[in-house]
């Protein structure tokens, strides 16, 4: 296993370059990129296809510098230079854990001070610079595809507090045993607790630029499934915990052209620093190669499948299938509902399913009244 970037280098390449990135963080912004570059894409189709609509915008132009702007910048300045030139300056320290760098209270005074000082300088000549006698007001036309920036910056926002917040709620006697490290820690990530919150946020603020629901879900069910299989390749490498549950059974015959860890792995040098007693069943790789596979399918289907709202309902069919059945197979906190054992992400996949099942229903019900597609 590779817990940092290093050690991947090292072994694949065989040489030594010390650098603060974890494997796990690296394959979740990897993730975060690629996804939004397919976003981007199928955005640009609908409304090159007319299903999606620019919108104007009005921004003040030639203003003069505000205090709050200038204080606002100085204070990210000084964050920024207090955490990075104290990391650059302990470099073998922060290589060794950057989280734990960058969540502490340690930090370069003089360096904060003087990148805070350079940063607010620069957002009060930045805006004088531009300042009219009159400042006035501009319209500018937005496309849909030009908000992915923010689109991205509040999925992410949102999706890692979800997924805190799912898991810490999965997991409460590690979260009341230490509240600050289980709230505060890089690790412990529930993929549906990012997926709910995340996607809450984002269509809260695409809705009030007026895009239309439907179809931008329709342009991120591809999107999404491609997310969580690059991310999914990130639980893998780093060995996060995502594992399957212990596998004493041969390798079936007709995976023998695959190696042994295919089917049956104990995650040596794993982030987390545990010890399997015994082979498990890698259950991030099963995951990573299905939602890719899946991902291929939802992007061949996208320009077949004429409903507003049924491609995303198929996403959320193939997500949720294919969760379910992989949960059989992986280690999770189990609860017990009417004596049935069952687990957090089964509960949420099979609600995932019947939504689903019930969109693409509703979809063609809706499609046969609805004429104009910006309507949606």
């Amino acid at each position: 296993m590779y817990p940092t970037i290093t050690d991947l280098l090292e072994d694949l390449l065989g040489i030594y370059i010390p650098l603060p990135i974890q494997s796990f963080g690296f394959f979740v912004a990897l993730a975060f990129l690629s996804s939004s570059y397919f976003l981007m894409l199928d955005l640009k189709r609908k409304e090159k296809e007319g299903l999606l609509a620019p919108f104007k915008e009005k921004v003040l132009v030639g203003a003069p510098p505000k205090l709050t702007e200038v204080l606002l910048s100085g204070l990210m300045g000084f964050v920024l230079g207090y955490k990075l030139i104290y990391a650059l300056i302990n470099y073998s320290d922060f290589v060794a854990s950057p989280d734990g760098m960058m969540l502490s209270f340690d930090g370069s005074m003089p360096g904060g001070i003087l990148c805070g000082i350079a940063y607010g300088y620069y957002k009060y000549w930045e805006k004088n610079k531009a300042k009219l006698d009159a400042p006035k007001h501009e319209e500018s036309l937005i496309h849909p595809y030009q908000q992915i920036g923010n689109i991205v910056m509040i999925a992410a926002i949102a999706g890692i507090l979800g997924a805190k917040l799912f898991h810490n709620l999965e997991n409460l006697d590690d979260l009341l045993a230490d509240p600050v490290g289980a709230l505060l820690s890089f690790s412990g990530l529930t993929f549906y607790g990012g997926l709910i919150c995340g996607s809450l946020a984002v269509l809260y603020y695409t809705r009030s630029k007026g895009i239309a629901t439907v179809h931008l879900l329709d342009a991120a069910g591809p999107a999404l499934m491609l997310a969580y299989g690059v991310g999914r390749i990130g639980c893998q490498v780093a060995g996060d915990g995502d594992w399957g549950i212990y596998n004493e059974l041969p390798q079936p015959d007709w995976l023998l052209f695959a190696p042994e860890w295919v089917w049956a792995y104990d995650y040596p040098n794993n982030v987390l620093g545990i010890e399997l007693p015994a082979k498990v069943f890698p259950t991030p790789l099963y995951e990573a190669v299905l939602c890719i596979v899946m991902f291929g399918v939802l992007w061949l289907l996208r320009k077949r499948i004429q409903i507003a709202g049924a491609l995303f309902s198929i996403y959320l069919i193939l997500n949720g299938v294919e969760r379910f059945f992989i949960e059989k197979i992986r280690v999770n906190e189990i609860y017990t509902i009417i004596g049935r054992e069952i687990t957090q992400a089964e509960i949420i996949s099979s609600l995932l399913v019947l939504l689903g099942i019930w969109g693409i229903w509703y979809s063609r019900k809706r499609a046969a009244r609805i004429k104009n597609p910006l309507d949606l």
